[in-house]
């Protein structure tokens, strides 16, 4: 039997997620995506995505790591209180229905398309993988097309950097239901489903912070260029990383650059009044200690993600991975009724119904 229309949805439906390439999330992820998902539970049906299978493209060689890293990233989620009671986690690798779904995309993209995305463009040249990459790590950027559709979603939280993946996203869904389900060029992207289309044309939700630079004041905060600040950094951790920003002023009476990371930190992080002050205060030629502003700052940071790590603190040993697990393992099961719907739906429209499978 093909699988059971789902229930008709109450609410609109939002998928996002993050890769398991490190022992857990930064600051980065906070202020960009995790800070909207907190918002958004309780208006959206929302389905938050753990992308270990694109782990490997980079780490394929350290599975003990990506695993580890998996269940670090959903502490995390839990430490910043993400409900899986209220919310859907998904972990990418017990979904078959993605990996059909990425191979029925890839012969929708052309291949030059694919390689000029100015997000994959990026990460090769930030993360050094010259020629070296394997086929998979383009091709990642194909999976991440159904990660997102798999589940339907009309939004999908991410960051700035990641826009280019939501576009290409979009494209292979106005291409999908044009071709496969009749679907007119003239129908509007958010009438596609409305007019037949498998897909609804899923938009991208830029986060408070679209891009936040991380401690080196150069590039955006990522663990592999040793500038980030975890979300389970002890206090002394947060200072330390805030104190070693550098603000390049020749004197204390010199403006703070317009392109600091501690400017964009006072933004971000201090009360918008005070936050105003700082700066008026560096731009009026104020003799400001910079180190009394790190301090100001570390100790807001430290401030919100203090119980983010006592949480984070009641998930270590054994019993803590046994509640992790269990999430694991209710997710899967949501998770799989979606996309199992969403692949005989995709199959049906292309003519490929010829058998069913069923997830025991």
């Amino acid at each position: 039997m093909p699988p059971q229309p789902s229930v008709q949805r109450s609410k609109p439906r939002i998928l996002t997620g993050d890769t398991p390439t490190s022992t857990g999330l930064h600051l980065g992820h906070y202020v960009g995506s995790l800070e909207n998902r907190l918002k958004l539970q309780d208006e959206y049906d929302c389905y938050f995505l753990i992308a270990n299978i694109h782990a490997f493209t980079t780490l394929a060689d350290k599975p003990a790591d990506i695993r580890a890293n998996t269940l670090g990233i959903v502490k995390d989620w839990l430490a910043v209180g993400l409900d899986p009671d209220r919310s859907t986690f998904v972990l990418q690798s017990e979904i078959p229905a993605i990996a059909e779904l990425t191979f029925l995309f890839a012969m929708l993209i052309p291949f030059n398309k694919v390689m000029r995305n100015p997000t994959l463009k990026t990460e090769i040249e930030t993360k050094g993988l010259g020629e070296t990459y394997p086929f998979g790590f383009p091709m990642y950027a194909v999976g991440q097309c159904a990660d997102i559709l798999a589940f339907r979603p009309e939004l999908v939280p991410v960051g700035e950097d990641q826009e280019a993946h939501i576009e290409m996203c979009r494209d292979v869904a106005l291409k999908f239901n044009q071709l496969y389900c009749g679907v007119g060029n003239r129908v509007p992207t958010d009438e596609h489903a409305k007019a037949g289309g498998v897909f609804p044309i899923p938009k991208a939700k830029i986060g408070r912070i679209a891009r936040l630079v991380g401690t080196d004041g150069k590039n955006k905060m990522s663990k592999s260029l040793n500038n980030a600040i975890f979300l389970y950094d002890d206090a002394k951790q947060v200072q330390k990383k805030i104190n070693g920003i550098k603000t390049d002023r020749p004197t204390m009476n010199s403006p703070l650059p317009d392109d600091s990371a501690l400017r964009q930190y006072i933004d971000a992080f201090l009360p918008q009044e005070r936050a105003g002050q700082i700066k008026a205060d560096y731009a009026s030629g104020k003799e400001v200690m910079d180190g009394h502003i790190k301090a100001e700052v570390g100790a807001a940071i430290n401030a919100l993600i203090e119980p983010m790590r006592a949480r984070r603190a009641t998930l270590e040993g054994p019993d803590g991975e046994q509640k992790v697990l269990d999430v694991i393992k209710a997710g899967i099961k949501k998770a799989n009724v979606v996309a199992e719907e969403t692949l005989y739906l995709a199959k049906k429209a292309m003519g490929l119904e010829f058998g069913s499978r069923a997830l025991g």
